[in-house]
């Protein structure tokens, strides 16, 4: 161990004794004092680690930057990880929580038909400007880290599931439901990486062209 990870691997078990949450006994009452380490928020590491992830990969995410950026100590980091593996993980399981989950259980929500549940998904995946590189990051990290790999596999084969279950209430048949599926979510993930021109029209107008589509 070499740099952030032999500081980590000394210093981490002499900050984590801070997680001790003190009690002090009045003649009435026992009154539990949280130290002031915990005052950051679990989530506020989580987002400041998913930027990192997205500005640099995986390799960016590390406690003391994170911890200067947040204005916060690695108490606080300690008081909610282990770690910094634990805070990869962390940070994968926030990612399929918010493109996966909560988006199945938010688009289901509006109810509707296929096609109205299908307009709702490609509104929402758009209007996330932070998205994008995060799920480049993390497609890039999956390339390096098969654990990670076969966490992407799973996420996107539910994704893709659950695409191809409302296409197929427009399609002829299975083979159309699957490239209608299969082109969308190509959509999603390439689109960012696409520099070309369209001359007369904006990426976007091109984007809500080719899901329009789709859709037909």
């Amino acid at each position: 161990m070499v740099g952030a990870e032999a500081r980590e691997a000394v210093e981490g078990p002499l900050a984590r004794r801070e997680r001790v949450i003190h009690t002090v006994t009045y003649g009435y009452a026992s009154v539990w004092f949280m130290p002031a380490q915990a005052r950051t928020p679990r989530s506020d590491w989580i987002a400041a680690g998913l930027n990192a992830l997205a500005r640099g990969g995986p390799e960016a995410v590390r406690v003391e930057p994170l911890a200067r950026e947040l204005g916060a100590t690695k108490g606080s980091f300690y008081w909610h990880f282990d770690g910094r593996s634990a805070l990869l993980e962390a940070l994968l399981e926030d990612w399929q929580q918010s493109v996966v989950d909560d988006v199945i259980a938010q688009i289901d929500a509006g109810g509707g038909d296929a096609r109205d549940r299908l307009r709702r998904l490609f509104a929402l995946a758009g209007s996330r400007r932070d998205l994008p590189a995060v799920e480049l990051a993390i497609r890039d990290w999956a390339r390096r880290d098969t654990g990670v790999a076969r966490r992407l596999k799973r996420l996107d084969n539910r994704r893709i599931d659950y695409m191809r279950s409302l296409f197929a209430a427009l399609a002829d048949d299975d083979a159309d439901a699957e490239v209608r599926c299969t082109l969308a979510f190509a959509l999603f993930v390439a689109h960012p990486l696409i520099a070309a021109d369209h001359p007369g029209r904006t990426r976007r107008d091109v984007l809500d062209l080719s899901l329009a589509h789709l859709l037909r």
